[in-house]
């Protein structure tokens, strides 16, 4: 008898832990990995929820204090961090302007730009956008914490840089003959078709590629995310094709081995729900013929 009532309250505690509620770290402490960027702590009664850091992606962040879908943005490029901070349980709540303002002192004490900012009492979504120049480095802030009934808030910093470019020609060769096709990240100016002059590296690999198997034929192909007019990102995505293959022309390669075409938005490879996704659809393919 004692041994089955030892089983039963055994079977009892297993049961109420396998109900319990699995959590990865304590509501009173950071993520597990996480740490603050090195220019913020966080505010007091806070711990990081969650973060996320990759080498290199992409961002755009607001230049006018409107929430309006359609203001102006700059992309900014380079290493990305997201955090998201919340408060700890039984702590007193700020508000979110206290949250706002903390940051935006911090900022203004190591003489950061003020890009754009929106606060209005108990909307949702609220932002400070600040850009830090610091000698060639600019480090690009977007702080958001909505005035709701709690008040979590999350920050997004990019530190500006350009892609350490790693593929080269005899890579691209590679590609198009096991997957008939290569995505390159070729950076062009805002709007236009003009290669920056980071991505002159990958233009040259193209040319050695094609330099080196002089029996290749490619086509060049331009993909555009879905922001903006789909008229107007086929019209760019088809300029920016063409540029590469008169680059290529420019160093030698015949035009009979080239051809080009623009798609604009309409061969996503990514969700362009998410700024990641948008990145990944802005690139050139150069696709084996």
């Amino acid at each position: 008898m004692e041994n089955f009532m030892k089983r039963n309250v055994c079977l009892v505690l297993l049961a109420i832990l396998m109900s319990a509620p699995v959590s990865l770290h304590s509501q009173n402490e950071n993520a597990e990995g996480c740490k603050n960027h090195p220019l913020f702590n966080q505010m007091t009664n806070f711990f990081i929820n969650s973060c996320e850091f990759r080498e290199f992606d992409a961002y755009k962040f607001p230049l006018e204090n409107s929430t309006d879908g359609d203001i102006k943005t700059e992309t900014v490029e380079g290493k990305y961090y997201y955090y998201e901070y919340s408060l700890k349980e039984g702590s007193t709540q700020p508000s979110a302007l206290q949250i706002y303002r903390n940051y935006e002192n911090a900022l203004k004490n190591i003489n950061a730009t003020i890009i754009a900012k929106v606060y209005e009492p108990g909307n949702s979504y609220n932002f400070l956008c600040a850009k830090i120049s610091k000698g060639n480095k600019e480090t690009w802030v977007r702080i958001d914490a909505g005035d709701g009934a709690r008040i979590d808030y999350n920050i997004t910093i990019v530190e500006k840089d350009n892609m350490e470019q790693v593929i080269q020609a005899n890579e691209m060769l590679n590609a198009l003959n096991t997957d008939g096709y290569i995505a390159l990240n070729i950076l062009f100016d805002t709007g236009k078709s003009t290669v920056k002059t980071e991505s002159e590296p990958i233009i040259e690999q193209i040319y050695l590629l094609l330099n080196s198997n002089p029996t290749l034929q490619v086509s060049i192909e331009g993909h555009t995310d879905n922001v903006g007019n789909a008229e107007s990102n086929k019209k760019l995505s088809e300029a920016r094709a063409k540029a590469v293959m008169d680059a290529m022309i420019t160093k030698g390669i015949t035009k009979e081995r080239l051809s080009s075409v623009g798609w604009g938005q309409e061969k996503p490879v990514a969700d362009n729900r998410t700024e990641e996704g948008r990145a990944k659809n802005r690139r050139v393919e150069i696709v084996k013929k």
